[in-house]
């Protein structure tokens, strides 16, 4: 068996520590590699879309490529090319970030259900044993759940739905909506709670443990004439980005931008690496800083229903299934820390927020918050087709097969209050 791990990986100095020396040798090239006489098992990330020739010039027939992620079919067809016709193609997508599979695959012994839920998909199986390999793998990571998909649809989904709702988007709507609410007379401190804060913490809490529509309900009379004003403003000026969003991933556009960018962005022929810029320097993200050091124990932050209106609008507009037990992660640090520590293994994450997240800015701004400057009437329809979409019960089927514990991070995790660090409850 062999296992490769990207230059810089901050795994690096733990495979060296675990694994014997006499076996252990460093080289360039394929990341995250293993494979034997039998089947050959390899995570493909967008950073290495460059490496899949020397992997399939390893791999023997009827041998298996396993994937954790559809990236490299997108990159296949962006280019006219296939997988090798004598091997089976085989992808297990677990929902959650790579550290966390692990530490509640460990929590796993001691409470029942503890696990990632992962997606499934086989898109070749030349020998019939695809399937059954698939799903032993994904029960092998400690999937809760596994439910099947296809690869092309894992990589559309995902890819479109980390540039939007789950963090391009996010990042666009809190930066609109926190210069919004100061310009308007908040505090800094309450503007960064009715924004960042309300997102990632009670707003998310309540859609993935309930729905779209108990949030929605949770609202007294006038916090959902707040909701409708905002819905009904933003619904169209998120749909207008997200169209777009997602006939790039879908014709191949965004995939090529995203190995363009690892490119960019990784060492290559002895040269150093172009930097990627931070993007946590504004006065929001320092005000946040204020915020996370002075907040008391026990507090959950406000549920603003305004901000509220604006984020579901943009969840309705894209009509994706929320994946949100990584979402819950930001919260108490902000979307930003989190985002730049997923490192470039997570590069189409990072250029999301780059590259959309100034878009939904720009629109929200300049259409939605200026319809409601302007006073302009609710959108009844909207709102009618928001409350009757048969979404709700699709997500309230999604929260009843949610893992026993939302998601695991490290007991002296700085960033996650103990009170919302999760048990078996």
């Amino acid at each position: 068996m062999q296992i490769g791990l990207r230059k810089g990986s901050r795994s690096f100095a733990e495979a060296r520590a675990t694994l014997n020396w006499h076996y252990f040798t460093q080289r360039s090239g394929v990341q995250c590699l293993s494979w034997d006489a039998g089947y050959l098992v390899s995570c493909f990330y967008s950073s290495k879309a460059d490496n899949y020739e020397e992997v399939f010039s390893h791999m023997k027939p009827t041998s298996i490529l396993g994937l954790s992620h559809g990236f490299l079919l997108g990159h296949l067809q962006s280019t006219g090319l296939a997988f090798p016709k004598n091997i089976s193609v085989i992808a297990v997508c677990p929902k959650g970030m790579g550290p966390s599979v692990r530490r509640l695959y460990v929590q796993g012994k001691e409470i029942n259900g503890a696990g990632i839920n992962a997606s499934f998909a086989v898109h070749q199986d030349i020998d019939g044993r695809a399937t059954d390999v698939a799903l032993g793998w994904s029960v092998a990571l400690g999937s809760a759940f596994s439910f099947s998909t296809t690869l092309e649809q894992e990589y559309r989904s995902d890819i479109f739905g980390e540039q939007g709702i789950l963090l391009g988007a996010v990042h666009g709507i809190v930066d609109s909506l926190f210069r919004r609410y100061t310009e308007n007379g908040l505090s800094e401190e309450l503007a960064y709670k009715n924004t960042v804060e309300c997102i990632t913490g009670n707003i998310s809490r309540t859609i993935s443990t309930k729905g779209m529509f108990a949030l929605y309900n949770s609202f007294n009379a006038k916090g959902k004439e707040e909701f409708a004003t905002a819905y009904s403003a933003s619904y169209y000026p998120c749909m207008e980005i997200l169209y777009e969003c997602y006939e790039d991933v879908a014709t191949g556009s965004e995939i090529r931008s995203v190995v363009l960018a690892g490119c960019r962005f990784s060492e290559k022929e002895g040269l150093p690496a172009f930097p990627m810029g931070k993007i946590d320097q504004t006065r929001m993200w320092k005000v946040g800083e204020r915020v996370h050091a002075t907040r008391p124990s026990g507090d959950l932050c406000p549920l603003y229903p305004f901000t509220a209106g604006v984020y579901v609008a943009l969840m309705m507009a894209q009509l994706l299934p929320p994946e949100f037990d990584g979402i819950w992660v930001f919260y108490t640090c902000g979307v930003t820390l989190v985002l730049e520590h997923l490192g470039l293994s997570c590069l189409t994450t990072r250029l999301g927020s780059r590259k959309w997240a100034p878009r939904f800015d720009y629109n929200l701004t300049q259409q939605a918050l200026v319809a409601v400057d302007n006073n302009l009437p609710i959108n009844m329809d909207l709102i009618t087709y928001f409350v009757c979409d048969p979404v709700h019960e699709a997500i309230e089927v999604c929260a009843r097969l949610r893992p026993a514990v939302d998601i695991s991070v490290p007991p002296d995790a700085g960033f996650v209050r103990p009170e919302l660090r999760q048990t078996g409850n």
